[in-house]
């Protein structure tokens, strides 16, 4: 099996910074396109940011010059840089992958429990 897991999140004031970390484990062969996701109480899950296994990223327009999306493929694990934070930044934060499981043929997409992060005014 293969799990994601979040860390990183907490309370923070507007103009802030957080870092948020995915560690992926289980019987990986490798990670491929990844990808950050958020959702607000009351909203649908928004894409905030993703980067492929070449390092081509992208970005959400809310989140453009103030997020950045990594990777550590040595470590498994990927990052969500977060700063100049705004109240709207307000969500649980996902991160979601490709993964290539030991002995498959095919990609399947995983999902990580989730970081709540809170942005105060």
């Amino acid at each position: 099996q293969v799990q994601l897991v979040e860390s990183g999140g907490g309370l923070v004031q507007a103009g802030g910074s957080l870092r948020l970390s995915c560690a992926a484990s289980g019987t990986i062969f490798s990670i491929n396109a990844v990808r950050w996701y958020r959702q607000a109480p009351g909203k649908q899950r928004e894409l905030v940011a993703g980067i492929t296994s070449s390092g081509t990223t992208n970005y959400a327009d809310s989140v453009k010059g103030r997020f950045t999306i990594s990777r550590d493929s040595a470590k498994n694990t990927m990052y969500l840089q977060m700063s100049s934070l705004k109240p709207e930044d307000t969500a649980v934060y996902y991160c979601n992958a490709d993964v290539r499981r030991l002995g498959y043929y095919m990609d399947h997409q995983y999902w990580g429990q989730g970081t709540q992060v809170t942005v105060s005014s």
